[in-house]
């Protein structure tokens, strides 16, 4: 018995997309969306396809937890359907959505001396009498 059960897996030829509805046993609690994207790939042969985890859900009372996935063959595709945030959280998750701490320390700096500039730019006022 597989740990992996298809809810429903159906192809959607408007938005050129497969939407598969899987639940994950014995997981509750210990799934990461990483972890669940490489499953699902495993799962269902999807290499070289984009997945795209839209909801992980556990289920009250029992171990188990049921996932929605959105399957592009286009990377621009995916990104022009759904949310930005959505690509952002996974780079989050795969922590990329971090700058290194030299180039954060770098972009605060050319921050800072572009507000000095600013502030020398404008002219004083005059005060009247």
């Amino acid at each position: 018995m597989s740990m992996v059960e298809t809810i429903r897996d159906v192809k959607n030829n408007l938005l050129s997309r497969r939407e598969i509805t899987c639940t994950f046993k014995g997981l509750a609690g210990k799934l990461k969306k990483l972890e669940a994207i490489d499953i699902v790939s495993k799962q269902y042969n999807l290499d070289g396809k984009v997945i795209v985890p839209i909801m992980l859900k556990n289920d009250t009372g029992r171990p188990m937890i049921s996932g929605t996935f959105y399957v592009y063959d286009d990377e621009k595709l995916a990104h022009a359907h759904l949310k930005p945030a959505i690509f952002k959280r996974l780079e989050k998750a795969k922590g990329g959505g971090e700058k290194p701490e030299g180039e954060a320390k770098e972009a605060a700096a050319e921050k800072e001396t572009k507000e000095t500039e600013d502030k020398k730019e404008k002219p004083a006022k005059k005060e009247s009498a």
